[in-house]
């Protein structure tokens, strides 16, 4: 069959750069491929031409968004539809995550619109939570993939094949039968990660404008032992990848694109440091002389793991502070403590990689004086780079049942809605309140004012010179990554 993998656009529809090529769909492509199917992963956010970077400020930019959905010639929406008259697919797939569902939907309505015939799967981390709901508000979609989608979708594909034979058996999938929407049991996640192939990077549409960079992102787990409230993440039993197989991949990819800078996209990547450790000495000893960055937490490291990753090429983590509230912390279920954190930060600074602390605020039952705790943090333990986002309600999530108590968010939202209302907004029942312990006027103000001090220390020119500082071999080879990086820091408004 021809199968049609699209990543909806959001990021580029107002001109900020969207990292990465999407990983998700293109490993489910790999694995359809290999079963006999021609397959084309189309990565409409895909920006070659990005005009803005700084991502606390997203939320002005969103009334574009919508905006966008009421234009019918809008430059984006013409060429999604035009790559699809193009390929001419047997079946559609489609990203959906909480944040830009309007713009999934959207694609799928327009897969109907050129062929009602064609059927039109969605997958990904808003569909895995929200399965009932997205069949019930959009008459555009067929089928929902829940949780992991390599094997449940390639079932599925299959059964349409052999006309929808043996839809029921197949686990992880929802869909409509006889006016009834039914929900198979869940699939067991995947324990042996070194089953599925690597993706296949060469089934982009477009192939030739993704960067080295983003060529190099690279999954060597699945899942995340830790339950922070904030987060939808499910699997709690976390699946690896041998070391071999991870080696294997990062040689191909180095040959194939010329990439150096690589990012290791695991939730929590040095959660088993002994496997760490073994990737690091592979590293190491295949002389890859590579560049890589990572996601972790404070409690998960060490001087001693600090200095083997850093040795086999780590040159920038990312670690979730969150808050300057000990109760706060606690209240979002974070698992770390302020001592924790300020022990991370010196050993960071010690060991000479460059990091990069997550703030959040707007927390439900937060005060303005918890708010600033966290700004007075952030001075403390001085990041390299400090991001602070405003804590959003996404289904699935422990705080977003706290947000249904607390009468600040909603169970369901309609189709209208997510065309009507703000990203940002989504599932709130009065879009104005974020949080029911401060007044929203006061609110806007203080959010204007944490976001704007975040961005005046980010924009320090030692802490600029000290990322360039690490990314100096990747520039050593590719010198327009150097300007790309300049270019990014002169619009970064």
């Amino acid at each position: 069959m021809k199968i049609l993998l699209i990543d909806p656009p959001f990021y580029r529809i107002f001109g900020f750069y969207n990292r990465y090529f999407p990983f998700g769909i293109t490993s489910l492509a790999t694995l359809l491929k290999k079963q006999g199917h021609h397959v084309l992963v189309y990565d409409a956010d895909c920006n070659d031409k990005p005009e803005n970077f700084d991502y606390t400020r997203l939320p002005k930019y969103y009334n574009t968004y919508l905006e966008s959905f009421k234009n019918s010639h809008h430059s984006v929406w013409e060429e999604v539809k035009q790559n699809i008259k193009d390929f001419k697919p047997d079946v559609v797939g489609i990203t959906i995550w909480t944040t830009y569902a309007a713009s999934a939907f959207h694609v799928a309505k327009i897969c109907k619109e050129l062929n009602s015939a064609c059927p039109v799967i969605m997958g990904g981390p808003h569909a895995t939570v929200k399965a009932e709901e997205i069949l019930n508000i959009s008459p555009h979609i067929d089928y929902v993939v829940r949780g992991e989608g390599e094997f449940t979708t390639s079932e599925l594909i299959n059964a349409l094949e052999s006309a929808k034979k043996g839809l029921t058996s197949i686990t992880g999938l929802s869909f409509r039968q006889q006016g009834q929407i039914i929900h198979n049991p869940n699939r067991e996640p995947i324990k042996n990660l070194d089953i599925l192939p690597f993706p296949d990077r060469a089934l982009l549409l477009n192939e030739n404008k993704y960067s080295s960079e983003d060529m190099g992102l690279i999954m060597t787990s699945r899942g995340c032992p830790y339950s922070c409230s904030y987060c939808a993440t499910h699997t709690k039993r976390v699946s690896y990848r041998t070391a071999n197989h991870i080696i294997d991949e990062i040689k191909f990819v180095k040959n194939r694109y010329n990439t150096t800078q690589f990012t290791f996209k695991d939730d929590s990547f040095t959660v088993n440091q002994k496997r760490v450790s073994q990737l690091c000495d592979e590293i190491i000893k295949e002389k890859l002389k590579i560049n890589w960055e990572c996601n972790t937490r404070v409690d998960l490291v060490n001087e001693d793991l600090l200095r083997k990753v850093k040795k086999a090429g780590c040159n920038s983590i990312k670690v979730g502070v969150e808050s300057g509230n000990p109760g706060i912390l606690q209240q979002i279920n974070k698992g770390i403590t302020h001592e924790q954190i300020r022990n991370a930060s010196k050993l960071f600074n010690k060991v000479g990689i460059y990091w990069t602390g997550y703030f959040l605020m707007g927390i439900p039952g937060e005060t303005v004086e918890n708010i600033y705790e966290t700004l007075n943090l952030m001075y403390e333990i001085k990041p390299d780079f400090a991001s602070i986002g405003v804590y959003e309600p996404f289904p699935g999530t422990l705080m977003f049942a706290v947000g249904k108590e607390k009468g600040l968010v909603k169970p369901e939202m309609t189709l209208d809605d997510f065309y009507k209302v703000l990203p940002n907004h989504y599932y709130k029942v009065d879009s104005t309140r974020q949080v029911n312990t401060i007044e929203p006027e006061q609110f806007n103000i203080l959010e204007k004012e944490i976001k704007n001090r975040f961005h005046d220390y980010n924009k320090n020119f030692r802490r600029l010179l000290k990322r360039a500082a690490s990314r100096i071999q990747l520039y050593s080879t590719q010198p327009h990554a150097l300007f790309g990086d300049f270019k990014k820091y002169l619009n970064w408004k």
